[in-house]
C-alpha cells in the first residue's frame, strides 16, 4: 500500500518518485491554524516560545502538537498487526509524531527529532508495539 498525505506537495513527490499513491487524511501536516503561511518573525515571541516548549500548546487556533501525536499514533494502531507494507509520504512533523509512537516517548521530544526533507524512516511492528528501524536516511537513487 503506497499512500500520501492530502496536500499536493506529497502528492507531487509521489509521483516524482514514481510511486502510485493514494491520500490519506491522517498524514496531512501539522495544522498551524492562523500562523499557516507566516514566517517566524510574524509571530510574537512569547507565543513561538510557548508553542515550542507546551506541546499541549495552540494559541493559533490549530493543532497542537499533543493532537498531532494522538492523531498519528491512532492512525498507525489501525494499522498494527495488518502485515501490510506500508510507503507513507508524509511531512517532517508527522515523521516525528509516529518515531514518538513508537518509542512511547513524551510530546515533549518532539522537537529534539530533525527529519530532513526527502529522507526514509522505517518502523516496524513487531506485538505489541512499533519499533524504529531507521530515521532520516536520504534517499537512494
Amino acid at each position: 500500500m503506497v499512500l500520501h498525505a492530502p496536500e499536493l506537495r506529497t502528492e507531487q513527490t509521489a509521483k516524482a518518485l514514481g510511486l502510485d499513491a493514494t491520500a490519506e487524511p491522517a498524514l496531512r501536516d501539522l495544522d498551524c491554524g492562523a500562523w499557516s503561511g507566516k514566517s517566524m518573525d510574524d509571530i510574537t515571541p512569547g507565543e513561538l516560545m510557548d508553542w515550542l516548549t507546551n506541546p499541549a500548546h495552540r494559541s493559533h487556533g490549530g493543532e497542537s502538537i499533543t493532537d498531532l501525536l494522538a492523531r498519528v499514533g491512532t492512525w498507525l494502531d489501525t494499522l498494527a498487526g495488518s502485515g501490510d507494507r506500508i510507503i507513507a509520504v508524509t511531512h517532517p512533523g508527522v515523521v516525528r509524531a509516529a518515531i514518538l509512537h513508537s518509542l512511547n516517548a513524551p510530546a515533549e521530544s518532539f522537537w529534539r527529532i530533525d527529519i530532513p526533507p526527502l529522507t526514509v524512516t522505517t518502523l516496524h511492528h513487531r506485538a505489541p508495539a512499533w519499533t524504529l528501524r531507521t530515521a532520516a536516511q536520504e534517499l537512494s537513487d
